[in-house]
C-alpha cells in the first residue's frame, strides 16, 4: 500500500501522487498532512530545504479548497520568482484531477496586467512574491478579503531579503479568521515576530533540530590562500569528475566572473543571478536540469528557486554574510534520501566561521586538503577507464572496424590501452606535474593566531586617493562610500584619514587588486578617481601601473613590463588551452580546455562580501 493513502488524502490527490511516482512521504509530510487535514489550525513547520515542504502544505491545501468557488481562497508567498513558478507548477501537478481548480503565479519581471487578468478569470490559489503581491493589492487588481489560507514558504529567506514590511502589509489585508501556515528552514527572530503577531496559538512541527542541517549532507572545508581560491575550485571539480553542483558566490559580479572563467577554462558552467532576464534565467535552469551544465554559479537569492534532483555537491566559493544562509545552501544537495556534499573553500581570516556554522547545523566539518595534481591525474585516469568499460557500444562502428584494425594492427593490447588513455591523460599530467601544492596552513595550526586584531596592520595595504573633505567626505562617509563601491565587508576598509583634497585608507593585501582595478575606473561627479598604493602617509606612493610617484622603490605589482608576479592576468604560455568550443563532461574525455590557467595568474581581488574570484580584469563589470 502506498503510504500516502494512510495520511487521509482523497482519491484525486492519490491519483496524482501515483502519477508522480511518490511512494513514501517525507518526515515533514507525515507530520504536517494529517494535522492540516484534520484541524483548522495555524502551524509553524521547521524543516530543512529539500525535505518536501511544498507537498506538505500543498496536498492538504488542495483538499480543503472549494474548486466550485472561483474566489481566491489561498495565498502562498515565496521569496523569488523561480520558487514561485516552481510551487505553482507543483500545485498544478498535484491538483491535475481536481476539476475547476486554478492556480496562478504572480511575480515580478512579467506583465502585471496579464497576471491580473488570469486572477480575474478565477484563481482559487495565488502563488506570489511579496513585492508583486503588494503592488497588485495597492492597484486593486486582486481581492484577498475572502482568503481562508495564507502560506509563508521559506519565511526566513523572505525576511532575509527585506520583505518584512511587505509581508506585514499583506497579512494585515487578509481576514483575521484565516489559517496561516508558516514553513521555514530556520527560526530567526523576525520569523518568530511574524508568528507572534499574525498567528493564533500555532502548532509547531520540527523535523530534526531547529536550524539543524540535513543528515544526508556531509560538510567539508578546504583551507587555501586567498589568491588560490579559483584554482582550488577547479581542482575540486577535476577531483570529482561526475560533479553536478551549485557554486555559491556572494555577489552578482563575482558570480558572473567565476562562471566566465570556468567556461573559458573548458568547464560546463553558467551564471545565475538577478541581472539576468527571466528568459535567460529560464534558459540556464533548463540547461542545468538537463545536466548540460555541471557547475551552476549562483547568488543566494537566485538559487532560492533551484529544485533539481541529484545535485552531488554544493560549493561555497565564498561563505554567506549570514551564517544561517549556509543551511539553505547545503540543502540544495542530499535530497530525497540521497547523499550529498557541501564544500567550503575558506581562507585563514574566515576560519572562525566554521565553528559558528557547526553550532547552528549541529554537525561537524571535516577539514581536507586540496588534492595534488598527481592525485587528480590518478582520479581522472580511473574515471576514464571506468567510462570506457561501461560505455554502450553503437554497432554502427562495426562498419569502420576493418579500417581501424588496419591502423592499429601493429600495437599490442598494452600499447593500445596506453595510447588510448594518453590521448586525454597527457594534457592533465603535462599541466599538473608543473603545478605547486595549494594546501594552506591547517586549521589546527591556525587556532592560536585566529583572534589577532585586524588593526595590527600585518599584511595591510595603505592607499592614497584623490578625494577628500572638499568632496563632502568625512572619514565615516568615505569609508561607507568605499565599502559600497568596492563591495567590501564592514571591517574590510579601515584607518581612513581624510584631508582636504585627498585621503588615505587601508585594506588587507588580498583586496589590493580589486581596489586598484575598480577605483581607477570610477568617476565622482565627472572627475576621475585616482588611487595609488602608499608606503606611508606622505610619500613613496605607487600609481596603478606600479610606478613610484616620489622616487620610492618599485615592488609588488610590477605591471609595467613583463609578466606580473602573483597578480591577476598572468597566463602560462606553456599551458595548453585546447579547443574551447567543446564541452567538458567531467573526466578527461571531453575537456575542451586542456589545462587550467597558470597558477600564479589568479589573485584574490576580494573581500568578505566578494572574496576572491580570480577572473581576469577585462571580464569584470566596471563602474565609470
Amino acid at each position: 500500500m502506498n503510504k500516502f493513502e494512510q495520511l487521509g488524502l482523497n482519491e484525486s490527490l492519490l491519483m496524482a501522487i501515483k502519477d508522480l511516482g511518490f511512494e513514501n512521504p517525507s518526515e515533514v509530510q507525515e507530520k504536517a498532512i494529517p494535522l492540516l487535514l484534520e484541524q483548522n489550525t495555524d502551524i509553524v513547520a521547521l524543516a530543512q530545504t529539500g525535505t518536501g515542504k511544498t507537498a506538505a502544505f500543498g496536498f492538504p491545501l488542495i483538499q480543503k479548497i472549494d474548486a466550485n468557488n472561483r474566489n481566491t481562497q489561498a495565498l502562498i508567498l515565496s521569496p523569488t520568482r523561480e520558487l514561485c513558478l516552481q510551487i505553482t507548477n507543483e500545485i498544478k501537478q498535484y491538483s491535475k484531477y481536481v476539476k475547476g481548480l486554478n492556480t496562478v503565479a504572480v511575480y515580478g519581471g512579467a506583465s502585471i496586467t496579464e497576471q491580473a487578468r488570469e486572477v480575474k478569470r478565477g484563481a482559487q490559489i495565488i502563488v506570489a512574491t511579496p513585492g508583486r503581491m503588494q503592488d497588485m493589492i495597492n492597484r486593486g487588481l486582486v481581492n484577498i478579503t475572502q482568503l481562508e489560507f495564507c502560506i509563508l514558504d521559506e519565511a526566513d529567506e523572505m525576511l532575509n531579503m527585506g520583505f518584512y514590511e511587505d509581508i506585514v502589509s499583506i497579512l494585515s489585508t487578509t481576514p483575521d479568521e484565516k489559517n496561516t501556515w508558516l514553513f521555514s528552514a530556520t527560526m530567526p527572530q523576525e520569523v518568530a515576530r511574524i508568528a507572534k503577531e499574525f498567528m493564533r496559538t500555532p502548532q509547531e512541527i520540527t523535523v530534526g533540530h531547529k536550524n539543524a542541517g540535513s543528515a544526508t549532507v556531509s560538510h567539508e572545508f578546504y583551507l587555501v590562500n586567498a589568491r588560490d581560491r579559483y584554482e582550488a575550485l577547479k581542482r575540486l571539480a577535476d577531483a570529482n569528475p561526475d560533479i553536478f553542483s551549485v557554486v555559491f558566490c556572494r555577489t552578482k559580479r563575482d558570480t558572473q566572473a567565476v562562471a566566465e572563467k570556468l567556461i573559458e577554462d573548458g568547464y560546463n558552467a553558467a551564471a545565475l543571478h538577478g541581472d539576468l532576464s527571466q528568459a535567460q534565467r529560464d534558459g540556464v535552469m533548463k540547461s542545468f536540469r538537463g545536466r548540460q551544465i555541471q557547475m551552476l554559479v549562483a547568488t543566494d537569492v537566485a538559487a532560492r528557486g533551484i529544485d533539481v534532483d541529484n545535485i552531488t555537491h554544493v560549493v561555497n566559493y565564498q561563505l554567506p554574510d549570514e551564517i544561517e544562509t549556509y543551511n539553505h545552501r547545503s540543502g540544495r544537495t542530499g535530497r530525497a534520501g540521497k547523499l550529498g556534499t557541501s564544500i567550503v573553500i575558506i581562507t585563514k581570516s574566515e576560519l572562525r566561521k566554521i565553528s559558528s556554522i557547526e553550532r547552528i547545523i549541529k554537525q561537524k566539518f571535516e577539514e581536507k586538503t586540496i588534492p595534488s595534481g598527481i592525485e587528480i591525474c590518478e582520479i581522472q585516469l580511473l574515471h576514464l577507464a571506468n567510462k570506457i568499460k561501461d560505455v554502450e557500444v553503437d554497432h554502427e562502428i562495426d562498419n569502420y572496424l576493418p579500417a581501424i584494425n588496419n591502423v592499429l594492427e601493429d600495437l599490442t593490447k598494452e600499447e593500445l590501452i596506453k595510447k588510448m588513455v594518453s590521448v586525454e591523460f597527457n594534457r592533465f599530467i603535462n599541466y599538473y606535474k608543473k603545478t605547486r601544492d595549494l594546501s594552506s596552513q591547517s586549521a589546527g595550526e591556525r587556532r592560536e593566531s585566529d583572534g589577532a586584531p585586524r588593526e595590527n596592520n600585518n599584511g595591510a595595504v595603505r592607499y592614497f586617493v584623490n578625494i577628500g573633505s572638499r568632496d563632502n567626505f568625512d572619514w565615516m562617509s568615505l569609508k561607507d562610500y568605499l565599502k559600497e563601491t568596492l563591495d567590501l565587508g564592514r571591517d574590510d576598509v579601515f584607518k581612513v584619514d581624510v584631508k582636504e583634497g585627498f585621503s588615505f585608507f587601508n585594506t588587507d593585501a588580498e583586496h589590493s587588486d580589486k581596489v586598484m582595478e575598480i577605483l581607477n575606473n570610477v568617476q565622482l561627479e565627472g572627475r576621475r578617481i585616482n588611487v595609488e598604493i602608499s608606503k606611508n602617509d606622505g610619500g613613496g606612493r605607487r600609481d596603478h601601473n606600479g610606478r613610484s610617484s616620489s622616487g620610492g622603490s618599485r615592488g609588488g605589482f610590477n605591471r609595467g613590463g613583463g609578466e606580473r608576479s602573483g597578480g591577476f592576468g598572468s597566463r602560462s604560455s606553456s599551458a595548453p588551452r585546447g579547443d574551447r568550443g567543446g564541452s567538458r563532461e567531467g573526466g578527461f574525455g571531453s575537456r575542451s580546455s586542456s589545462a587550467p590557467r597558470n597558477e600564479g595568474g589568479f589573485s584574490d581581488r576580494s573581500s568578505r562580501r566578494s572574496e576572491g574570484f580570480g577572473g581576469s580584469a577585462p571580464k569584470r563589470p566596471r563602474k565609470s
